[in-house]
């Protein structure tokens, strides 16, 4: 007898795959005709068809250690994009823009864990400001997997220059992995009161800080970055130029590099996801194999389907019955933390600091990165990390962390998911109503501005009687006679610049209703 196995791992097959067929069909329309992000879509779609909604979509149900299977998915899937991060920025970037990652990833990174701490501190109550600073770490790092999806497309490449893409896709890709000294330096400060811990006083905490996570894990892991891609740069040289290598394994050779770093830094118990970043960049610090693999889609293909996944698993498992279970944890409070830390994160500092950072030369492009900064899959991953490490016994904050973080991914994602969407629909409004207003102004013959009337003069204009004639040959040049207006210098002046600017002003309102209008593949 025929019967049906619905099984857990079934039925998220069926939906993760049905999203991407069915959203794929459409999917030139949604980003560049409406510019609604992949992360906000999918995040959408786990919601509604997760746990809280038509439950096919239950990644909670997988296991018996949700936690263990979010802190390796999102481990993974970061460890990917800063690599492939890595690849994609120009030759030598790093050297280059020195100056302005310095001051993206001290100064910026600093003020932004202190003011999300403080934020933290002053509208969640129960926490002490040392657990504030441990979930405010989690969040300061901007997100690599959002950073790429606002940064690719065709709004990013006609109207953000392509220096801005490169210095908020290399921030992203960086500061990921240098989100530990942040979470673990409060996080020793912890565990020192603790009978299990070796350390139990303050110097300590923080010399344990210094030679653990400053040394082993920064230091070291940038240190492998650089010999792990370098050895791998001119081997995979060596292999293509005797012909040794074929195409698909040439394409694939980054995702294959991520996995053995993942590896064999791990097992090392060094930082894992800073070490892919440095390999990515010291692995194509020549520009050979971005050269190489910029007309292949295979990357963006990888980028795409991590980029669905993981949000499509953070939109199911939302910790919705925890947002408003506590408390002092309400969703008036959550909403009014998201709105402050969207608002005081980032942008305010990043324009403060903005002549030290000069990748970013004008004041619209500090602007734009100081705005997109935006908090993903690297929260949840820190989220985890810190899980792992606090003692049990510190029950409110390991209660809290998990929601406060959640919801701020989510305000992230919303916020930074609509905002290109809704300024365009402004723009377009914008745009068409001076359209209009311009349009009937011409043909009801109307012109608002023109000078008063001047006196008439005559003026006599030589004209050749044939077209070719040259002045001067001789030939019987007749003259003719007309009036024509004798206007003041100055008065001529003001005139030809009013008109010239009304008319290129009409030029490009009409020219951008006509693309808004016909715009398409």
């Amino acid at each position: 007898m025929v019967s049906l196995d619905v099984t857990e791992t079934s039925k998220a097959l069926a939906f993760a795959g049905g999203y991407v067929v069915f959203v794929g069909l459409v999917s030139y329309f949604i980003k560049e005709r409406l510019f609604i992000s992949e992360a906000l879509l999918a995040v959408l779609a786990g919601i509604a068809f997760g746990p809280i909604g038509a439950d096919i979509f239950s990644p909670l149900k997988w296991t018996d250690d949700p936690e263990y299977l979010t802190h390796q998915l999102t481990r993974i899937v970061i460890a990917i994009q800063v690599l492939f991060t890595g690849i994609s920025l120009p030759k030598a970037y790093l050297r280059r823009e020195w100056m302005s990652l310095t001051t993206l990833l001290s100064g910026v990174m600093s003020v932004a864990w202190f003011i999300c701490s403080l934020l933290v501190w002053a509208l969640i109550p129960g926490l002490t400001f040392l657990e504030s600073l441990i979930i405010g770490a989690c969040v300061t790092p901007t997100d690599p997997v959002l950073a790429n999806s606002i940064c690719k497309g065709r709004f990013a490449e006609e109207h953000v220059p392509l220096h801005v893409r490169n210095i908020i896709v290399a921030e992203a890709g960086a500061n990921d992995g240098l989100g530990f000294p942040f979470l673990f330096l409060p996080l020793y400060l912890v565990l020192k009161n603790y009978d299990g811990h070796p350390i139990h006083t303050v110097g300590g905490a923080i010399g344990e800080w210094w030679y653990n996570i400053v040394l082993y894990q920064i230091a070291l892991s940038c240190l492998l970055g650089a010999v792990i891609g370098w050895v791998a740069r001119k081997t995979l040289r060596f292999a293509e130029e005797r012909k040794l290598i074929d195409h698909e394994s040439f394409l694939s050779f980054g995702v294959a590099l991520t996995f053995f770093t993942l590896g064999v830094v791990g097992i090392l118990g060094s930082d894992d996801i800073l070490c892919c970043f440095v390999v990515g960049n010291s692995f194509t610090w020549d520009d050979w194999f971005r050269k190489e693999t910029e007309d292949h889609a295979f990357q963006d293909v990888i980028d795409q389907l991590l980029n669905t996944g993981i949000f499509l698993y953070i939109g199911a498992v939302l910790p919705w019955s925890e947002f408003g279970n506590f408390e002092s944890l309400t969703p008036w409070r959550l909403v009014v933390l998201g709105i402050c830390v969207m608002l005081l994160r980032r942008m305010p500092w990043v324009m403060l600091l903005g002549r030290w950072i000069p990748a970013l030369p004008t004041w619209r492009d500090t602007a734009f990165a100081g705005f997109f900064g935006p908090i993903g899959v690297g929260a949840i991953f820190y989220t985890q990390v810190a899980l792992e490490f606090l003692p049990p016994d510190r029950e409110h904050l390991r209660a809290v962390i998990m929601p406060v973080n959640y919801f701020l991914v989510l305000t992230s994602v919303i916020v930074h998911g609509i905002t290109i969407p809704v300024g365009k629909g402004f723009q377009h409004a914008r745009t068409l109503t001076r359209s209009q207003t311009a349009t009937g102004l011409v043909e009801s013959g109307g012109v608002s501005r023109l000078p008063p009337a001047v006196p008439l003069g005559t003026k006599t204009l030589p004209t050749h009687s044939r077209p070719g004639t040259p002045p001067g040959s001789g030939a019987n040049t007749p003259t003719i006679r007309f009036q024509v207006p004798v206007v003041p210098a100055d008065l001529q002046r003001q005139v030809d610049a009013q008109v010239e600017a009304e008319s290129s002003e009409l030029n490009q309102n009409i020219v951008g209703v006509e693309h808004e209008s016909g715009g398409g593949k």
